[in-house]
């Protein structure tokens, strides 16, 4: 995924709708906030979320953080090989480090969100 082609949410998921699913995953930014990644705990196909809710957690060494959907709808996939690797979330958040797709239940969820340019901007008044 290019990330610059992304949107993005204050809480540091990134997304890619396709059609009407969104593959969702934590941006480059929070990884490195986060530096050593221990443990993902991810939903389950079938799965319904909501928007802002959360629908699992990664624990690095430093803290336990939510992952938040940026969008509604049911969980249809999610990568539970980050179990076992979680490496990939490090060294590519956006290709093999994606963390769920959701069957999008309103596409108007993804107007909230922040294009590649304001994330940026985001993340760098956030010290």
């Amino acid at each position: 995924m290019d990330p610059s082609q992304l949107k993005y949410a204050r809480t540091h998921e990134w997304v890619h709708l396709d059609g009407d699913v969104a593959t969702i995953g934590i941006s480059k930014f929070a990884v490195e906030e986060l530096t050593d990644l221990v443990y993902i705990e991810l939903p389950s196909a079938g799965d319904q979320v909501s928007k802002g809710a959360s629908f699992g957690e990664v624990e690095s060494v430093k803290a336990v953080s939510d992952l938040y959907s940026p969008v509604a709808g049911e969980v249809v996939e999610a990568n539970n090989a980050l179990a076992d690797d979680l490496a990939a979330l490090s060294d590519d958040p956006y290709g093999k480090g994606w963390v769920v797709r959701i069957r999008v239940s309103n596409p108007s969820d993804l107007d909230d969100l922040m294009d590649a340019a304001a994330y940026e901007e985001y993340c760098n008044s956030q010290g």
